[in-house]
């Protein structure tokens, strides 16, 4: 049985024959490819740190280095070409396709000195000047 987010038999295939040869390479053999893949969806999906992976993904540093080999060497590049949803009536992917992001405040914080708050002698739009910065008449009566 497939975990909710974790890769069906279906996308297995199509990914399994671009993925590196699982040699004995120094060190021993290679944690398997599908489980690390599984980790590497799932922190991309829940934007958590990598410490944080479940254990049932092995363990953390396998999955970010194997993540960061895969991308140097075009390995993922070469995975994501393959899954990706392609959509004939959209065209091709360069012409058509419009990306939109929507980025609130759960995911981006602004920095305690971006609230809003008045510049040193910076005066709000429409405000009058105060009595001890503004033009000062020489006789106090015409005020």
């Amino acid at each position: 049985m497939v975990g909710r987010g974790e890769l069906t038999d279906k996308a297995w295939t199509r990914i399994e024959p671009l993925l590196p040869v699982q040699s004995g390479r120094r060190g021993g053999r290679w944690r398997d490819h599908r489980q690390v893949i599984n980790a590497i969806l799932w922190k991309l999906r829940t934007g958590a740190p990598w410490r944080d992976l479940p254990e049932r993904y092995g363990p953390w540093k396998t999955a970010h280095e194997r993540l960061r080999m895969w991308t140097a060497d075009g390995t993922w590049d070469r995975i994501l070409a393959q899954v990706v949803v392609k959509d004939d009536s959209l065209g091709s992917l360069e012409e058509n396709v419009e990306f939109v992001i929507s980025v609130d405040s759960t995911s981006v914080r602004a920095h305690q000195h971006a609230a809003g708050a008045r510049k040193k002698g910076a005066a709000r739009p429409g405000s009058k000047p105060s009595p001890s910065r503004g033009n000062a008449s020489a006789d106090p009566a015409e005020d």
